[in-house]
């Protein structure tokens, strides 16, 4: 099982001020690459305290690229749909180059009516947008002289410069958070697949990983398809303290969410069917839960072993964990603690695991 760390801050200039939570965030990925965690992934989103510090992910990871060595760097994910596909794929090639093949590029649909309303983008569109944007990326880096005629861009007979250090192209993952069609797709077209286990039932989680599984065998891909579960994590010596700061992170974590869906309230599109739940995530499974539920890793090294062990027999050992380790409302003690704790005390006695 690989374990790598991913960045999705929460916080806004009232909580904590940017160059202090990248200071912070690039501090933990210099500590991530020493002490031998797989990835380190940073999200994209506009606006809002919910994600809105990094509007860019790319430019966090080069600036990670320049300080490690031999962690893998992934997007978590960006959006195709507010991006030319030339300009996305030649900023995720030069991030390839710069740091020597070690690019894991995961797009996403993206779900904020107010992102969809400032770059111009109907929502109804964003699937078809989607699609033909990664469909477009992965012509750039595997043609020469490519030309393409899509619906929403044009281009060519055009080269991208640099070309992707990896071949035939960076690892590509369709991130989703709600729709098994999604993931049905994503396998089907041998993309891999990042999803959220904090966003649905561990039922609906066994589901998604199963369609996933059964899909990519179906298409006859070379190789198994890699499996990202993200889960936000706070490890400590003191069960207490842990439990308490995973309380207040997750607090904080859903207070920033509610506040950037609320519009979804009087938002429907043909794309996200069912969206308008959103509207009351506040109402949903509390903290408790969630940790029974093994949706959030919080508690003693203990704990939190037994909880991954508990998720590599459920899913297989082969599944890749990212853990949100700092959100910002936390002190950055509490995040190296973290590490440090999953680096030392956990990963040395899961047969067969590996950061």
């Amino acid at each position: 099982m690989r374990i790598g760390i991913v960045f999705f801050p929460t916080v806004g200039p009232a909580d904590k001020p940017a160059t202090t939570y990248f200071d912070e965030a690039l501090r933990l990925v210099d500590l991530a690459d020493e002490l031998g965690f797989d990835h380190v992934k940073m999200v994209e989103h506009y606006f809002f305290p919910y994600g809105g510090y990094s509007p860019d992910p790319i430019t966090f990871l080069a600036a990670a690229a320049g300080r490690t060595r031999r962690v893998r760097l992934g997007t978590s994910a960006t959006i195709p749909a507010f991006t030319h596909p030339v300009k996305l794929a030649g900023k995720l090639a030069m991030l390839d180059n710069i740091s020597g093949g070690r690019v894991d590029a995961a797009f996403g649909r993206a779900f904020l009516p107010e992102e969809f309303a400032a770059f111009g983008v109907p929502m109804d569109e964003s699937r078809d947008r989607f699609v033909e944007g990664v469909e477009a990326v992965k012509l750039l880096w595997t043609r020469e002289n490519a030309v393409f005629e899509g619906r929403f861009s044009r281009f060519g007979p055009v080269t991208l410069l640099p070309r992707v250090v990896q071949r035939p192209h960076p690892p590509v993952f369709v991130t989703t958070a709600r729709a098994v069609e999604s993931v049905a797709a994503a396998a089907a077209a041998g993309h891999h697949l990042q999803t959220v286990p904090n966003a649905m039932t561990v039922p609906e989680l066994a589901e998604r990983i199963a369609v996933f599984r059964a899909e990519w065998a179906r298409a006859g891909h070379a190789g198994p398809g890699q499996i990202h579960l993200t889960y936000p994590c706070v490890v400590s010596e003191d069960r207490a303290a842990a439990l308490r700061q995973g309380r207040h992170d997750e607090e904080r974590n859903t207070a920033a969410i509610g506040a950037a869906v609320r519009s979804w309230k009087d938002t429907r599109s043909s794309a996200y069917p069912g969206y308008e739940k959103l509207a009351d995530i506040g109402a949903r499974d509390a903290f408790d839960e969630k940790v029974a539920d093994g949706k959030l890793l919080v508690g003693t090294p203990e704990d939190v072993l037994a909880r991954l062990e508990a998720l590599a027999g459920r899913f297989g050992d082969d599944v890749t964990l990212s853990l949100g380790v700092h959100s910002g409302h936390l002190p950055y003690g509490t995040a190296e603690t973290t590490l440090r704790l999953v680096a030392e005390r956990i990963l040395p006695k899961m047969d067969g695991a590996s950061a």
